[in-house]
């Protein structure tokens, strides 16, 4: 039994070089988990996924993270409605139909996992990871929803990753920087957090992401990616869950600074996890230095060749259910899928207030973020100069000030330039947008303002100004907001 079979790893770039190929045949890894990097034109990805398969086995397991609004990574197929949009209109159905949109972009590819849907409950708004990947706070609401949009994703052929278990809804720290601590009781948890969850495990959905989160009240030494009390005992013996349970990425601080070279791997699958995260972001020597800790735990007897098995054995069944067979994309089917979209976004646009009507002929002063900042899963964010190119061809006569979050001083400037001009102020930070925009939305009370809420629905709230909140970013909301402006 080959235990590298139990890792799943990461590569550098959009192609499999003639080396890479034969370090993974050697090693014979149990998938691939591909990232924006190595994505890029669909003949292309296509290409290196048969090119993986031809070096790891037509049964390895090739994954992505295609969770819809800010956590996409392939952009050039329609693009699913944020959870949290989701959430909002409250429709199994759609839910289950963005499952199905968000597969059909990657099975074409032949790519058969994918690491979604988040069923984290959104307990704290102010949670830096979750947010607009989360449908909501209300853990029924999260449940229905979540476990629709799974099978909407399985019934397209690929495997959905519901995640994180036992729930990442409820800390404001970020586990890719550090340990997050969740004190709650057990009776807590099971009123929230792992309703869900439970319902995934009824649900018999093909894979659960556990979240490296140390819950101290049932494990007070490990977190949940490497807890026998969680993984073991809550999650296969007292929930009955036999499908595969897939660890975050090991390289995140909250397990790499605590367990490094690779040393975690082999206590998450002592643990019950059956597969290993390594994400190397281009050096593939850290997937040798998880595969040689898992090695030497199977030497000393602190991971058992039976529970070894097991792991693989609940891998190849997975593979077997879900062959990754490339299934084509028929233009007829993505044009429906695009207008699918552009229905959600409208009907997901949210309006707080009264919207002042703006005439496409005057003038319009857009107030955005240069390139607000990233940070965990997010692949990429909107840019002032995006959202202004969006928005031109219908107000030809906008003008658009940028800022850094800080320094406002071009954004005074132009507002003095034009005094009567109607105002949109944008907030595209997934963060907190800062006490110098706070202040400015108390200083527009008296214009006549429209705040776009791009990101994060909560800057609605905070910023008390009269608001079109879009639940994301994407082309779809773009055109469901300029619509929306323009009427």
């Amino acid at each position: 039994m080959n235990p590298a079979r139990t890792l799943i790893v990461d590569l550098p770039g959009p192609d499999l070089t003639p080396e890479q190929g034969r370090f993974l045949a050697l090693y014979g890894f149990g998938g691939i988990c591909l990232f924006a990097r190595n994505i890029t034109t669909p003949e292309r990805t296509a290409r290196l996924v048969r090119d993986i398969r031809d070096a790891l086995g037509h049964d390895a397991l090739i994954a992505t993270d295609q969770e819809g609004g800010a956590v996409l990574r392939r952009l050039d197929v329609p693009h699913a409605p944020t959870p949290q949009a989701l959430g909002w209109l409250n429709d199994v159905e759609a839910a289950r139909e963005a499952g199905r949109v968000a597969a059909r972009g990657i099975i074409e590819l032949g790519l058969n996992w994918n690491y979604a849907p988040s069923l984290d409950v959104n307990v704290d708004p102010l949670n830096p990871v979750i947010g607009e990947r989360s449908f909501g706070a209300d853990p029924q609401v999260v449940a229905e929803l979540g476990v629709a949009w799974a099978q909407g994703s399985e019934e397209m052929g690929v495997m959905s990753s519901v995640k994180h278990f036992p729930g990442h809804g409820d800390t404001r720290t970020d586990s890719h920087l550090a340990l997050p601590v969740v004190d709650k009781s057990r009776a807590e948890l099971e009123a929230v957090e792992w309703r869900p969850f439970q319902a995934a495990v009824q649900a018999n959905l093909g894979s659960i992401m556990t979240a490296h989160i140390l819950y101290p009240q049932i494990d007070a030494e490990e977190p949940a990616t490497l807890s026998r009390h969680l993984l073991h005992d809550l999650l296969r013996r007292d929930w009955g869950y036999d499908g595969v349970v897939v660890t975050d990425a090991m390289d995140m601080r909250a397990v790499a600074d605590r367990y490094p070279d690779g040393h975690g791997a082999a206590l998450a699958l002592h643990a019950g996890a059956d597969a290993v995260l390594s994400c190397g972001h281009g050096d593939l020597d850290i997937h040798v230095r998880h595969l040689g800790a898992v090695e030497r735990a199977l030497r000393a007897n602190e991971l058992s060749a039976e529970r070894l098995a097991e792991a693989v054995g609940r891998l190849e069944k997975a593979a077997r259910r879900f062959p990754g067979s490339p299934r084509p994309y028929r233009a007829a089917q993505r044009q429906a899928d695009e207008a699918w979209t552009d229905a959600i976004a409208q009907r997901s646009l949210q309006q707080v207030g009264s919207i002042p009507r703006l005439d496409p002929h005057e003038t319009v002063v857009l107030i955005a973020h240069r390139q607000p900042g990233l940070g965990g899963p997010y692949g990429d964010s909107l840019s002032g100069e995006a959202l202004a190119e969006a928005l031109r061809p219908t107000f030809p006569e906008l003008h658009l000030a940028v800022h850094d979050g800080q320094d406002l001083s071009g954004v005074t400037a132009l507002l003095s330039e034009f005094p009567d001009a109607a105002i949109l102020l944008a907030t595209t930070e997934r963060w907190d947008v800062g006490e110098a925009v706070q202040q400015l939305a108390q200083d527009l009370k008296g214009r006549r303002t429209a705040h776009l809420a791009l990101w994060n629905s909560d800057r609605a709230a905070e910023l008390k100004l009269p608001a079109l909140v879009t639940h994301g970013f994407r082309p779809a909301q773009l055109r469901a907001l300029t619509a929306r402006l323009a009427r």
